[in-house]
């Protein structure tokens, strides 16, 4: 057995290259959409590494059969189609229509460790609702010790990477301590993707510190 160990010491004590693109599309997949664990994440990445869509293997198996009973072939090509049409399946999509105009979400942000990259991202389609409306977002967090940023973007818009936001760069924006509430409130012309990020505090929690919040998300059309 020396022989195999001393490989594998040397093939783990090589430190991998997370800067990459395609590395952090991967990483950006791991932190989007559902969290139940899974053996096999398929990941749909744009040849610019931008990420299109997630699929997790025991929530593809569990839907496709106990809802649809289709077979898993026709499943997973109606899922790169999704991906191909911009439609983001697997990345915590929220889909709002005349149905349905109000949702509730939990989860986690994080303090970033380097930078200012680290979000938790929900992906809200309003496109339902073709002449517009009010975007509500109301937010509690965590009795943990982050406090948290949260921001609101256009979905083809990239959320802030620096450490001071105006009220221009983004669509809107609260800062949260622990245990406290605010909304995030946007009208909009006509139906389209918007961005929720959530990231720890920068320079005011420790890195790397996490917490938890829980927003309702609702849309008035107009």
């Amino acid at each position: 057995m020396r022989e195999p160990i001393a490989k594998r010491r040397e093939r783990e004590g090589k430190t991998f290259d997370t800067s990459h693109p395609l590395a952090q599309a991967i990483i950006k997949g791991w932190k989007t959409g559902s969290k139940k664990g899974s053996p096999v994440d398929c990941f749909v990445i744009s040849p610019d590494f931008e990420l299109m869509g997630r699929l997790l293997v025991n929530e593809f198996f569990d839907y496709n059969w106990n809802k649809f009973k289709r077979r898993d072939e026709e499943s997973y090509l109606m899922f790169l189609k999704e991906c191909l049409e911009g439609k983001q399946p697997g990345l915590g999509n929220i889909i709002f229509n005349s149905e349905v105009s109000s949702q509730e979400i939990m989860d986690v942000f994080r303090t970033p460790t380097v930078g200012y990259k680290d979000y938790t991202v929900v992906v809200i389609d309003t496109r339902g609702f073709e002449n517009g409306g009010t975007l509500t977002i109301d937010i509690e967090t965590g009795r943990a010790d982050a406090e948290g940023h949260f921001y609101l973007v256009d979905g083809d818009d990239d959320l802030p990477t620096t450490e001071r936001v105006t009220k221009y760069m983004v669509l809107a924006m609260k800062w949260l301590e622990p245990d406290e509430t605010g909304q995030l409130t946007h009208r909009f012309d006509r139906g389209q993707f918007f961005k929720l990020g959530a990231t720890g505090c920068y320079g005011r929690s420790e890195k790397g510190s996490t917490n938890a919040f829980k927003a309702k998300i609702s849309v008035v059309e107009n």
